[in-house]
Protein backbone atom coordinates (compact mmCIF):
# COMPACT_ATOMS: atom_id res chain seq x y z
CA UNK A 1 0.00 0.00 0.00
CA UNK A 2 1.11 3.35 -0.75
CA UNK A 3 1.74 5.66 2.08
CA UNK A 4 2.98 9.18 1.82
CA UNK A 5 5.82 10.08 5.02
CA UNK A 6 5.85 14.01 5.90
CA UNK A 7 7.82 15.41 8.94
CA UNK A 8 6.16 17.27 11.33
CA UNK A 9 8.80 20.30 10.48
CA UNK A 10 7.00 20.08 6.91
CA UNK A 11 3.63 19.63 7.73
CA UNK A 12 3.49 22.87 10.12
CA UNK A 13 5.25 24.81 7.33
CA UNK A 14 2.81 23.51 4.76
CA UNK A 15 -0.13 24.31 7.37
CA UNK A 16 1.09 27.77 7.85
CA UNK A 17 1.06 28.55 3.96
CA UNK A 18 -2.64 27.37 3.77
CA UNK A 19 -3.35 29.31 6.73
CA UNK A 20 -1.73 32.23 5.60
CA UNK A 21 -4.34 31.39 2.03
CA UNK A 22 -7.59 31.42 4.13
CA UNK A 23 -10.02 32.18 3.06
CA UNK A 24 -8.74 31.50 0.03
CA UNK A 25 -7.28 27.81 -1.40
CA UNK A 26 -3.67 26.98 -1.21
CA UNK A 27 -1.60 24.79 -2.71
CA UNK A 28 1.58 24.05 -3.71
CA UNK A 29 3.91 20.71 -4.96
CA UNK A 30 5.29 18.32 -2.30
CA UNK A 31 8.75 16.85 -3.43
CA UNK A 32 10.41 13.70 -2.07
CA UNK A 33 11.66 10.34 -2.52
CA UNK A 34 9.99 7.64 -4.08
CA UNK A 35 11.10 4.19 -1.67
CA UNK A 36 9.12 1.01 -3.26
CA UNK A 37 5.98 2.07 -1.69
CA UNK A 38 6.36 4.86 0.22
CA UNK A 39 6.78 8.57 -0.83
CA UNK A 40 9.45 10.25 1.52
CA UNK A 41 8.34 14.09 1.67
CA UNK A 42 11.70 15.99 1.68
CA UNK A 43 10.57 19.12 0.56
CA UNK A 44 7.49 21.46 -0.10
CA UNK A 45 6.94 24.23 -2.54
CA UNK A 46 4.30 26.55 -1.50
CA UNK A 47 2.94 28.85 -4.41
CA UNK A 48 0.50 31.76 -4.91
CA UNK A 49 -2.99 30.70 -6.07
CA UNK A 50 -3.24 31.79 -10.02
CA UNK A 51 -6.63 31.19 -9.55
CA UNK A 52 -9.42 34.36 -10.68
CA UNK A 53 -9.94 36.35 -7.13
CA UNK A 54 -13.44 35.87 -7.23
CA UNK A 55 -13.48 31.67 -7.20
CA UNK A 56 -9.99 31.52 -5.29
CA UNK A 57 -12.28 30.44 -1.96
CA UNK A 58 -12.97 27.20 -3.16
CA UNK A 59 -10.65 26.41 -6.57
CA UNK A 60 -6.99 26.41 -6.80
CA UNK A 61 -4.64 27.03 -10.08
CA UNK A 62 -1.15 25.49 -10.54
CA UNK A 63 0.03 27.42 -13.93
CA UNK A 64 1.66 25.03 -16.53
CA UNK A 65 4.71 27.60 -16.12
CA UNK A 66 4.58 26.10 -11.69
CA UNK A 67 4.59 22.83 -12.95
CA UNK A 68 7.52 24.04 -15.19
CA UNK A 69 9.36 25.08 -12.51
CA UNK A 70 8.54 22.79 -10.01
CA UNK A 71 10.16 19.98 -11.79
CA UNK A 72 13.34 22.32 -12.44
CA UNK A 73 13.31 22.83 -8.83
CA UNK A 74 12.29 19.04 -8.16
CA UNK A 75 15.29 17.75 -10.36
CA UNK A 76 18.08 20.66 -8.81
CA UNK A 77 17.60 19.27 -5.92
CA UNK A 78 18.00 15.30 -7.13
CA UNK A 79 14.04 14.79 -5.96
CA UNK A 80 10.54 13.63 -7.96
CA UNK A 81 7.62 16.18 -7.70
CA UNK A 82 5.24 13.62 -5.15
CA UNK A 83 1.78 15.20 -5.68
CA UNK A 84 0.14 18.78 -5.23
CA UNK A 85 -1.11 20.26 -1.26
CA UNK A 86 -3.98 22.31 -0.82
CA UNK A 87 -6.78 23.48 1.22
CA UNK A 88 -10.66 23.50 1.24
CA UNK A 89 -11.10 25.91 3.79
CA UNK A 90 -14.37 25.60 5.97
CA UNK A 91 -15.04 22.11 3.97
CA UNK A 92 -14.37 18.47 4.27
CA UNK A 93 -10.97 16.96 3.14
CA UNK A 94 -12.47 15.14 0.87
CA UNK A 95 -11.53 15.31 -2.94
CA UNK A 96 -14.00 17.12 -4.77
CA UNK A 97 -15.32 16.49 -8.76
CA UNK A 98 -13.10 19.72 -9.56
CA UNK A 99 -10.21 17.98 -7.88
CA UNK A 100 -10.26 14.64 -10.03
CA UNK A 101 -11.24 16.15 -12.93
CA UNK A 102 -7.66 18.30 -12.80
CA UNK A 103 -5.89 15.26 -10.77
CA UNK A 104 -2.96 12.89 -11.98
CA UNK A 105 -3.24 9.25 -10.99
CA UNK A 106 0.54 9.07 -10.53
CA UNK A 107 0.31 12.19 -7.80
CA UNK A 108 -0.39 11.92 -4.15
CA UNK A 109 -3.23 14.73 -2.94
CA UNK A 110 -2.48 16.05 0.68
CA UNK A 111 -6.25 17.89 1.36
CA UNK A 112 -6.40 19.83 4.69
CA UNK A 113 -9.14 21.21 6.37
CA UNK A 114 -8.72 25.05 7.47
CA UNK A 115 -11.17 25.68 9.62
CA UNK A 116 -11.47 29.76 10.67
CA UNK A 117 -7.94 30.24 9.57
CA UNK A 118 -6.53 27.37 11.67
CA UNK A 119 -5.02 23.86 9.55
CA UNK A 120 -7.23 20.92 11.11
CA UNK A 121 -6.69 17.81 9.46
CA UNK A 122 -4.76 16.36 6.40
CA UNK A 123 -5.59 13.70 4.36
CA UNK A 124 -3.96 12.07 1.29
CA UNK A 125 -5.51 10.87 -2.07
CA UNK A 126 -4.36 9.17 -5.16
CA UNK A 127 -6.12 8.81 -8.32
CA UNK A 128 -6.97 5.92 -9.37
CA UNK A 129 -5.24 4.67 -13.19
CA UNK A 130 -8.57 4.89 -14.83
CA UNK A 131 -9.20 8.59 -13.01
CA UNK A 132 -12.97 7.02 -11.88
CA UNK A 133 -12.53 8.15 -8.29
CA UNK A 134 -9.88 8.77 -5.48
CA UNK A 135 -8.42 6.37 -3.13
CA UNK A 136 -7.11 7.28 0.65
CA UNK A 137 -3.67 6.50 1.41
CA UNK A 138 -1.92 6.70 4.63
CA UNK A 139 0.15 9.81 5.63
CA UNK A 140 2.73 9.10 8.01
CA UNK A 141 4.12 11.86 10.04
CA UNK A 142 7.60 11.55 10.99
CA UNK A 143 7.05 7.80 12.80
CA UNK A 144 3.53 7.63 13.46
CA UNK A 145 0.97 6.75 10.68
CA UNK A 146 -2.30 7.99 10.71
CA UNK A 147 -4.34 5.24 8.78
CA UNK A 148 -7.01 6.56 5.95
CA UNK A 149 -10.47 7.96 7.39
CA UNK A 150 -12.50 7.41 4.79
CA UNK A 151 -16.31 8.36 5.80
CA UNK A 152 -17.59 8.77 2.03
CA UNK A 153 -18.23 5.95 -0.08
CA UNK A 154 -17.32 7.36 -3.16
CA UNK A 155 -14.07 7.67 -1.70
CA UNK A 156 -12.65 4.16 -0.57
CA UNK A 157 -9.21 3.78 1.14
CA UNK A 158 -6.93 0.74 -0.37
CA UNK A 159 -7.25 -2.38 1.79
CA UNK A 160 -5.09 -2.88 4.56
Amino acid sequence: MTTLSLPATLLEELSRHLESAYPDEGAGFLFGEIEGQLRRVRAILPLANAREAAARHNRFLITPQDYAWAEQRAAQAALDVLGVFHSHPDSPNIPSEFDRQWALPYFAYLITTVKQGIADQHRVWMLREDRSAFDEIPLQIDAETIPPQSANPLFKPFPP
